[in-house]
């Protein structure tokens, strides 16, 4: 079952900010700079959670992942918005 998630970071250094940007690219949708909206398995949230601990500095970063509950339940309504909404950017496969 796949869950949605909340994943911020606070991330001091300019290169481990960019690698963390990248990673989480990877596995969800920014809905601002350093906030992206995730659904993950439990074996992606895993495997998020040891990329992000390769790059963050342990002593100086900090990575926040909220758990917002079954993506196809909950998850999706306990988002709110003001301003501009958030529209799920769709995801495709290209191949070159």
């Amino acid at each position: 079952m796949r869950k949605s998630y909340i994943v911020s970071y606070d991330i001091t250094g300019k290169k481990r900010l960019r690698n963390i940007h990248k990673t989480l690219l990877g596995y969800g949708d920014a809905v601002q700079y350093s906030v992206f909206h995730c659904e993950l398995s439990d074996k992606e949230l895993a495997q998020l959670k040891v990329e992000v601990q390769k790059i963050i500095n342990h002593k100086q970063d900090q990575v926040l992942i909220i758990d917002l509950g079954p993506a196809k339940g909950r998850g999706q309504k306990c988002m709110e918005y003001l301003g501009i909404p958030y529209a799920k950017a769709e995801r495709c496969a290209i191949i070159v």
